[in-house]
């Protein structure tokens, strides 16, 4: 028990470790003429289709409707996005190492807001993403946008477009979760004089 708050936040650095490895968002896109279905798969550090070409024909249906084409490349997000975890797991690891309750909650706390800045951030991506249309499109519906849920499934045409976290965004709340646990326990622990800071 002496030492759950220390174990808890090394933890947390290493789900966020995790982050890099795998995909911590999923879009899905199923339709009768895509029985599979296809999907994207967005990692911290770029967007792959869920299988081979799925990234290529999802901009290739984009593209009869005006939406813009996934780029990666072109995603300022995914060129940050590494870096910012990566503060964050050194964050973690110096918390642990000091065994301070305010580094505790002040990495959770950082952590709580980066993700609520994340999905406040994906959602105006997404929004540009379905209305910014381009009036040239093959296809033109007056009135409609093509915005993917935020989370959860909607259809959009004749495609049902599903939104969910991906395991680095199950690895992201438990690592939050774990810094809160580890505040929390050392705060336990203090009441009894096993912690002094």
């Amino acid at each position: 028990m002496k030492h759950a708050p220390r174990i808890l936040m090394i933890a947390a650095a290493l789900l966020l470790a995790g982050m890099y490895l795998v995909p911590i968002w999923e879009i899905s896109l199923e339709a009768p003429q895509y029985p599979e279905g296809i999907g994207m798969n967005i990692h911290l550090h770029t967007v792959r289709g869920e299988k081979p070409n799925d990234l290529a024909n999802i901009n290739g249906l984009n593209h009869y409707i005006g939406m813009k084409r996934i780029e990666p490349d072109s995603i300022a997000e995914l060129k940050y996005m590494p870096y910012i975890v990566a503060a964050m797991i050194l964050f973690a690891l110096a918390a642990a190492f000091r065994r301070s309750r305010v580094l505790f909650l002040a990495w959770t706390l950082c952590m709580a807001l980066l993700g609520v800045a994340g999905m406040v951030d994906f959602y105006i991506w997404e929004y540009d993403y379905g209305h910014d249309l381009d009036p040239r499109a093959a296809i033109k519906i007056p009135g409609m946008s093509y915005q993917p849920p935020l989370l959860g499934s909607e259809q959009i045409l004749n495609f049902t477009a599903t939104s969910l976290p991906g395991p680095g965004g199950f690895f992201a709340a438990g690592a939050v979760l774990a810094g809160a646990a580890a505040w929390y326990f050392s705060g336990r622990l203090k009441k009894k004089g096993a912690w002094n800071r």
